[in-house]
């Protein structure tokens, strides 16, 4: 019986699987718009902006346009942002990141909500925005752009 209960305890675990503050930043290797392979962990040193989002998406859209304009703002010695898409069609995905003019990482896990990268953060809405410290360790889910600036800032 303690095996069906531990059993069941650690499916549902598993099934809800979600980062939260104070958890470190996973190691994912996903394709860029180059179609290289980046791993998220390899920038740990300076402040890590994970933003889930898709071209359908129409409040990421307006979110794209935030995260430039922070972008352009912010050194980028001091923070990476890192656009990950769920988008399922990847000339959707590579159209709407030259329209909405990114230049910061783009990473694709084209399976939607069923990505595994999305699964593994807990995203269950579009966008979904993650922000890591120095360390690699998570310091505000869904911040806003102001609270990014002063968290980087102190």
């Amino acid at each position: 019986m303690r095996r069906i209960i531990f059993a069941f305890f650690l499916i549902t675990n598993i099934a809800t699987a979600q980062i939260d503050v104070g958890d470190t930043i996973p190691s994912i290797a996903l394709k860029s718009t180059s179609n290289t392979e980046i791993n998220i962990t390899s920038f740990k040193g300076k402040y890590v902006l994970i933003d889930f989002w898709a071209s359908w998406c129409g409040p990421c859209r307006l979110g794209n346009k935030k995260l430039v304009k922070l972008h352009n703002e912010v050194s980028p010695d001091k923070i990476e942002i890192i656009g990950i898409s769920i988008d399922t069609d990847t000339n959707k995905w590579l159209k709407a990141v030259e329209k909405d003019k990114i230049k910061f990482t783009q990473l694709i896990d084209s399976k939607g909500f069923d990505a595994e990268t999305a699964i593994q953060f807990g995203v269950e809405e579009l966008p979904s925005k993650y922000l890591f410290n120095q360390e690699g360790i998570l310091i505000a889910k869904n911040p806003t752009e102001e609270e990014i600036i002063k968290l980087i800032e102190k």
